[in-house]
Formats: C-alpha cells, structure tokens, sequence
C-alpha cells in the first residue's frame, strides 16, 4: 500500500532538499515561508497550502511533473492491511531518544489522519514543539510528563491525552524503561 500523498510530498520534499544539500534555511527563505514552517511541513505536522507547496517546487528548481512522477494518486481501498514489516520510521526535529514509526496515515473528509507509535527512552530530552493539529495521545507503556501550554500531566500506561497541538507541548520520560504512545495527529484540510 502506498503512503498517503500528503506523506508522499513531505518525504519528497526533504529527499530533494537533502540530495540537492539545500538546508532548511536555505529553501525557506527561496520558498518566502520560515524554517519552523519548512520543518513542520517535511515532519508532516502542517500541511502546506497549494501556494507554498508550488513555491517549494521551484525553490528546489524541481519541475513539476518530476515532482510528482513516483506520487501514487490512487484512492486507497475499503480494507487496509499493513504488516508491521512495512512501518515507516522516521525521525522529527533535534530529538534524542524519541524514535517516531508510521503506522498508517490517510485522509477522511475534511482531516489528514496520521497514527504514530512514538518510544521515547528514560532521559530523552527535546525542544517543546507546536503542530497545526489536534493530537490525541494514548500511553501504551511506561510513564510520562507531558506537558501543554502551562498544564503539566502525569501519564500512566493506560492514560490518554487529547489537546490543540498549536500549543507547545512536550513529554518526558519519567520511568525507568521506554515509554510507547500511540499518537494521533487530526491535521484540518485547508480548502
């Protein structure tokens, strides 16, 4: 099965960026959008208006029909089964210790769904962060700190969490084994 488009763009994105050594930076600034954008969007945690995305195709001095030659444009099906051999791992921002796999992603209506497994080991430590989305976190394992805006909650296996994810927010590790949270990101389609 192929990865939903929105999840196609993103990783296209950041591989031509990377094979072409163009840095965040650099393709923002031809793109006129800020490196957190940029950022945001090749994480697949804001999704770029028509406008921006055009923008970065050109930053990128990608022809379009290049651009979206390998993007599968085919509506999925009624039944999707992914074997866990074929989830995707991925990495977000300067995080150390929190190791991110992509377990299914579409989009339903006027929302991008993306579903997460997030480990973060005892320790781990990252900036907080702010997504263009609502996010609803469910513990799976061990414990954490997770805070939001000002709130601060402490999360058992078990525990789930749903919040405005344009808030800063960040967890921390406060167990002594590996935490595992099922995430989910509620991305609204701009029309």
């Amino acid at each position: 099965m192929q990865e939903d488009i929105i999840i196609q763009i993103s990783n296209r994105l950041k591989e031509i960026r990377k094979d072409r050594n163009v840095t965040l930076q650099e393709l923002a600034e031809k793109a006129g959008i800020t490196k957190s954008m940029l950022s945001q969007v090749e994480n697949s945690r804001s999704i770029p208006s028509l406008s921006v995305l055009f923008n970065l195709i050109k930053g990128l001095e990608v022809d379009l029909n290049e651009f979206f030659k390998n993007i599968n444009l085919q509506p999925g099906t009624k039944v999707i089964f992914k074997k866990k051999s074929a989830y995707q791992h991925f990495e977000k921002e300067n995080a150390e210790g929190f190791f991110y796999q992509r377990i299914f992603t579409s989009t339903f209506e006027e929302y991008h769904l993306d579903f997460v497994l997030l480990r973060i080991t005892p320790n781990a430590q990252r900036q907080p962060v702010s997504t263009q989305a609502f996010e609803f976190k469910y513990l799976l394992q061990g414990s954490l700190r997770y805070t939001v805006g000002e709130e601060v909650y402490e999360m058992d296996a078990g525990d789930s969490l749903f919040f405005d994810a344009t808030e800063l927010h960040n967890p921390m590790n406060t167990g002594a084994e590996d935490a595992l949270l099922l995430v989910v990101y509620f991305f609204l389609q701009k029309g």
